[in-house]
C-alpha cells in the first residue's frame, strides 16, 4: 500500500493505527504536498515525516514539490473558505498522483493521513477517493480513526514523540485567511532581504527541529518547551539627515512611527540619542569582526543573530540601533513601520 502523508502529526498516529489493523501489509509513505507555502515551512514539515517514519520503520518517497501546478489548479478558487470547493480540487490533485505513483511502483491500493486531520472534511476526502479509485482503477481505502478519541490519541502521541505542531493547515490561501481573522500579521511570509533568522520564524523553527532530531539521534535526554512572547517584524524603515537626504542605513530591533533623533554626543563611533543609538560602519564592523564595505553590503549580507543579540545586551537601554556610514551631530529624522504581537515558540530544555 502507499500513504499519502500530509504532515507528522496526522501521519503518525495514521499509519500506527493501519499497521495495528493491517499487520501483514508492507506500507510505504508518499509525502506530495505542492499546496505547502512556503518553501521552508515544506522543508520542515517533510524533515519531520522523514524523522517519524524513519521511527516508524516505513519507507518514504518524496514526490515533487510542484507549487506551480497547485496554484494552477485552484486558480479561481483563491477565496474559498477551508472545507470548500478548492480544498476539493487539492485533495483529488494530491490523490491522483499518489494513485500514479502507486501504478508505477505495482502497488494495489492508497490512502492517504489527510483522514486524519481534524480540520479536513471526511466527506469530502471520501468522494475525492472515489473518483480517483474510478479513474485509475486503484482502491482508495479511507479510514475514520478520528472516531472514540482517536483525535485525542493522535496528540498525545505527537506530543510523546515531540513533532512539529503547525498552526495553518499548509496553503497560502488558508494562511492569509487565518492570519487576518486573527488580525495579526502574516510572519511566515515576510523575509529580511538580508536573509536573517526572524523569531519564530519558519526558518528558525527548520532549525530548531534539525537540532531536534540531532539530539535524538545522538541520544542527548531533552524536553521541548513552549513559551510566550513579544514578537515583532520591522517592515521598513529610513533615515533622513537635517537636509532631507535618505541616508543608507540598517536598522537593529523595531519602532512604528516617525519621529526625530537629536545626536548631541558622538564617543568612539556612537552617536547617542534618546532611545536610539547611532552605530558608524566603522565601529560596527569591529563590533561583529567582520568587514564591511557599506552599509548597502550590510543590508544584503547582515551578522548572524547571535553577534545581533551581542549588541543588544550590550546596551540595553537602546530599543533601537540604526548603522550608517558616519555619524554627525544634529537632528535625524526616523520614519518606521513594526508591527507587535503575542507569539509562542519552543525551546529545548535538557534533561
Amino acid at each position: 500500500m502507499l500513504a499519502h502523508i500530509c504532515c507528522s502529526v496526522d501521519s503518525c498516529y495514521f499509519l500506527k493505527r493501519l499497521r495495528e489493523i493491517m499487520p501483514d501489509e508492507e506500507i510505504t509513505g508518499f509525502f506530495y504536498n505542492p499546496n505547502i507555502h512556503p518553501y521552508s515551512e515544506y522543508k520542515l514539515r517533510f524533515l519531520d515525516v522523514k524523522r517519524d517514519c524513519q521511527k516508524q520503520g516505513i519507507g518514504l518517497i518524496e514526490g515533487e514539490y510542484s507549487p506551480e501546478n497547485w496554484l494552477e489548479n485552484v486558480k479561481g478558487l483563491e477565496c474559498e473558505k477551508e472545507r470548500g470547493k478548492r480544498c476539493e480540487v487539492c485533495f483529488e490533485m494530491r490523490l491522483e498522483v499518489t494513485a500514479k505513483k502507486a501504478k508505477e511502483l505495482g502497488e494495489k491500493s492508497i490512502t492517504t493521513t489527510l483522514f486524519m486531520s481534524p480540520k479536513k472534511s471526511f466527506e469530502q476526502l471520501s468522494a475525492a477517493a472515489d473518483k480517483i479509485s474510478l479513474k485509475w482503477e486503484i482502491e482508495v481505502l479511507c479510514f475514520d480513526f478520528r472516531k472514540k478519541c482517536g483525535t485525542q490519541e493522535q496528540f498525545a502521541l505527537a506530543k510523546e514523540k515531540r513533532l512539529y505542531r503547525q498552526n495553518y493547515c499548509g496553503c497560502i490561501y488558508a494562511l492569509l485567511d487565518q492570519r487576518e481573522a486573527q488580525k495579526r500579521v502574516c510572519g511566515e511570509l515576510l523575509n529580511p532581504i538580508g536573509k536573517e533568522i526572524l523569531p519564530s520564524s519558519i526558518e528558525e523553527r527548520l532549525e530548531f527541529y534539525k537540532k531536534v532530531d540531532e539530539y535524538e539521534k545522538s541520544g542527548i535526554d531533552f524536553a521541548l518547551k513552549r513559551e510566550k512572547f513579544q514578537n515583532y517584524r520591522l517592515l521598513w524603515g529610513r533615515i533622513l539627515n537635517e537636509s532631507g537626504d535618505i541616508l543608507p542605513s540598517w536598522f537593529l530591533g523595531a519602532y512604528d512611527g516617525i519621529f526625530e533623533a537629536v545626536v548631541e554626543n558622538i564617543d568612539d563611533g556612537y552617536g547617542f540619542a534618546k532611545d536610539t543609538l547611532f552605530i558608524e560602519l566603522w565601529r560596527f564592523n569591529k563590533m561583529v569582526n567582520y568587514s564591511y564595505k557599506n552599509v548597502k553590503e550590510l543590508i544584503f549580507n547582515p551578522p548572524e543573530n547571535e553577534k545581533q543579540n551581542n549588541i543588544r545586551v550590550k546596551f540595553p537601554d537602546y530599543p533601537l540601533f540604526i548603522v550608517i556610514d558616519s555619524v554627525k551631530t544634529g537632528t535625524y529624522k526616523i520614519e518606521a513601520r513594526s508591527t507587535f504581537y503575542e507569539d509562542v515558540r519552543e525551546v529545548l530544555a535538557i534533561l
